[in-house]
Order: C-alpha cells, then structure tokens, then sequence
C-alpha cells in the first residue's frame, strides 16, 4: 500500500466520523486533495485512487500540470487570485475559492464572456478572524458582493469559503467556523438572486474534522494526503 493510498484512507475516516458527529454523512463532504508543489504523477495517484477534486493555490501551477493530469478531475483555484491571471484558468477550472472583491467578480465576468465560458462557479473567500495577513472580505463586504451578484450572468456565488488564522487556540477557532457557518445559513435562507449556498469550504489538514463538525461541506486537505510540501 503507498502512502498516499493510507493517507488518503485515514483521511476518508475521519471525514466520516467527522460527518456523522454533525448529523451528516461522509457522503456530504467534498474532499479536495490539494496538490500545490506535488508533481503530476502523485495527483494521477490520488485521482486513479478516487480523488475526483484537486486544488492548487497557483494559477501558474494549474498551467504546468493540467495537460499532465488525468481529464475528468475537477480543479479548484484556491489561492488568492490576482485579476491579471483570470484569464489564464477561467476555461479550466472548475471552481474558484478565492474572490475577495467585487473587482475581482467583474473581472472573471468579463473573461468568462470574452472566452465563451458560459457559467463560472465561485465563492466568497471571508476573512472571519479579521487577521490582517489573511485574505478575505469581511462581512460588510460580503454581504455587498453577495448583493452585486445578481448583475452578473456568466458567474454565480455558490458559497463561503474561509482560512483560519494560525496563532488562534482551538476554543477561538471552533468559534470562527461556527460564526461564518451561520453567516453562511443567514444568506441560504435570505434567497440572493444568484446566489447559491450549496458550499462551505472551510477546513485544512490540522482542522478539517473540527470544520467538519462545525457545518464545513468542503475540506482542503494537503499535507495529510500527500505529505509535507516542497516550498518555492
């Protein structure tokens, strides 16, 4: 067995056992094996073992590895995203988890009409914790790009997405994701034209179950799946 099969299995149990915590079953949770700095050989690994999601936090990552990659996965974009390199990946993935701004909104509208894309899925990247070196609206702004959504036709909110800061305690953490998960029920039941919270993404490999059990349907998991990254 490699390690990325076990890794992955453990992973899967603990979604599971995560799950059924909330009341849910692991079948709820979307698991996204992200990949950022691994080569195109461990990712056809974990996607012939079942991964179906991949993300990487680099558009010029996503650019190297997609003709390397096996066709059928899904790609997120889950880095922070600068408007100059929208159209790079607008045709590839197929979400993108980190918008921020409505400058950012109008600007993969823009690339999603000029290069035929007829529908671009995204969320609300929320800077919960208020830290200063996370990216992320925060809930004034999100509550006004939840609002412009509705002027936009080739891109649609389809939920929240989070990063938690790394020097708060589990007690100050386990509250961040309770908080944007009822942000994130506030807006399901207040029917945004547009507007679809059908994903919270929010939990990484040190946090995934804690996000699980707090209302978390899609986890970023790393480290835990493919083993320490190589940094540059």
């Amino acid at each position: 067995m490699t390690d990325i099969k076990r890794n992955l299995e453990e992973v899967k149990s603990k979604i599971r056992v995560a799950a059924k915590k909330s009341g849910r079953d692991g079948k709820d949770i979307t698991l996204i094996a992200v990949t950022k700095t691994h080569p195109a050989e461990m990712i056809n690994e974990a996607i012939e073992l079942g991964v179906t999601d991949i993300g990487e936090n680099k558009v010029q990552e996503i650019l190297e590895k997609y003709e390397k990659v096996k066709k059928g996965v899904r790609w997120h974009l889950i880095g922070h995203l600068q408007t100059n390199k929208v159209k790079y990946i607008i045709d590839k993935v197929y979400m993108i988890h980190s918008v921020d701004s409505i400058k950012l909104m109008d600007e993969i509208e823009r690339q999603a009409e000029k290069h035929g894309v007829n529908q671009v899925k995204i969320l609300i990247q929320v800077n919960i914790s208020g830290e200063e070196t996370k990216f992320g609206t925060d809930l004034a702004g999100l509550d006004e790009m939840i609002s412009y959504a509705k002027k936009l036709k080739h891109v649609k909110v389809c939920g929240l997405m989070t990063i938690l800061p790394k020097i708060d305690t589990s007690i100050s953490n386990r509250l961040h994701f309770h908080n944007i998960y009822n942000k994130f029920i506030d807006i399901s039941k207040n029917k945004y034209d547009n507007v679809n919270m059908e994903f919270l993404s929010m939990g990484m490999s040190g946090d995934f179950e804690m996000a699980i059990e707090e209302g978390s349907n899609m986890v970023r998991v790393g480290t835990a799946i493919f083993g320490e990254r190589d940094y540059f």
